[in-house]
């Protein structure tokens, strides 16, 4: 978190002109979904009524975080439906970029996997005329370890062995550590292909944050949105490390679990429990609902518990955030801001969550989300 953001000017000036943009017209249309996140939301629509567009229209510009892509996918797809005046075009950058987009006024709001810091939220001042920017926490889910060893479908790992092969200190999957965690499991003679985000991300915070936390002699790093180790492979985004992952034989990565589909395997994870915890959607809400609100006023950035004592959490979460003014939003744009934020928070929106496979943010932080939300200005 301390990192400071290198090519900041340059992020920002392609995060609406990338040619990879995703333009999610709020349409109701069907192909206007990622892999994971459209399928999903037919079996778990908006019920009528339940969008509420008040005097929303016009395009509405967002960037920031991959791991969120999937489930704003779904959400627009069910909010196009009732407000057919509103065009939303969320860019899957980053959560740094997001970020850094957001600061230099060219979105309305922001999509990032770790808080705000508190240069950032100083700086935000200057774009909310008399407010500033707060975290709003709205999407949670288990970030995947996902791997490809052949003749291997099930493997259980613990956070030592895991920052060890990120580090470059374990590098083939017969290594006598991973035998001992699998004793059962036929490991073959081949090379470990470790792949890390090539582009700053909240993803990459928070599973630093869990090795940080969990295996600090064998993660000496200070964390961030960057990725600091030396060696390794590197891929752009979430879904760029899942391809790489189901294409590379003795891979290995970590994105948020509505990426390890088509049939990538996942890592249980050791922990104090008698058992591994695995991947899941109601394991990771088991470890989120242990989280600490520790933003002050209305923002409600959380502190993580990583080392959760419930049988079956998940540790290694994340929490994705949107990030708005709570004051000063640009007239033109602020009824579509907390009409579409308002739906994502309800009951509905945070329904449609789980069967794209992230995880709902717990009722008592939520409903604090549905309020500061109802008082944007």
């Amino acid at each position: 978190m301390k990192l400071q953001r290198k090519n900041r000017r340059a992020l920002a000036l392609g995060v609406l002109a990338a040619s990879g943009a995703l333009a999610l017209t709020a349409c109701g249309s069907d192909n206007n979904s990622g892999k994971d996140g459209g399928d999903s939301s037919s079996s778990a629509a908006a019920a009528p009524g339940s969008v509420k567009c008040d005097s929303a229209k016009g395009q509405l510009q967002a960037s920031g975080s991959s791991a969120q892509k999937n489930a704003i996918d779904a959400w627009v797809k069910q909010y196009g439906q009732a407000c057919k005046d509103v065009q939303i075009n969320y860019n899957p950058t980053g959560s740094g970029a997001g970020i850094t987009a957001f600061l230099q006024g060219q979105t309305a709001f922001a999509g990032s996997d770790s808080p705000l810091k508190p240069e950032e939220i100083e700086q935000s001042k200057k774009v909310c005329s008399g407010g500033q920017a707060i975290d709003l926490p709205m999407v949670g889910g288990p970030i995947a370890v996902g791997f490809n060893v052949p003749g291997v479908d099930s493997l259980t790992l613990d956070p030592a062995t895991i920052a060890k092969i990120f580090n470059g200190k374990i590098t083939n999957w017969n290594d006598e550590a991973i035998k001992k965690l699998n004793p059962s499991a036929k490991l073959p003679d081949l090379k470990i292909q470790a792949f890390h985000r090539s582009d700053e991300s909240g993803t990459t915070d928070n599973f630093t944050k869990y090795l940080i936390a969990t295996a600090k002699s064998d993660w000496p790093y200070s964390g961030g949105k960057a990725w600091q180790a030396k060696g390794g492979q590197s891929a752009q985004g979430s879904s760029g490390l899942a391809q790489q992952v189901k294409q590379t034989s003795g891979a290995i990565s970590y994105f948020e679990l509505s990426y390890a589909s088509d049939g990538i395997k996942t890592v249980d994870l050791k922990t104090g429990a008698a058992t591994p915890a695995k991947a899941t959607v109601e394991n990771a809400t088991k470890a989120i609902a242990s989280a600490q609100v520790v933003g002050t006023g209305q923002d409600m950035a959380l502190k993580l518990n990583y080392e959760p004592k419930e049988d079956g959490a998940y540790p290694l979460t994340l929490v994705t955030y949107e990030i708005a003014c709570d004051k000063g939003n640009k007239a033109d744009t602020l009824p579509a801001v907390k009409s579409f934020l308002s739906y994502i928070a309800s009951e509905d929106g945070q329904k449609q969550l789980t069967s794209a496979s992230y995880a709902p943010i717990p009722d008592e932080i939520i409903t604090k989300v549905r309020s500061t939300i109802s008082g944007l200005s």
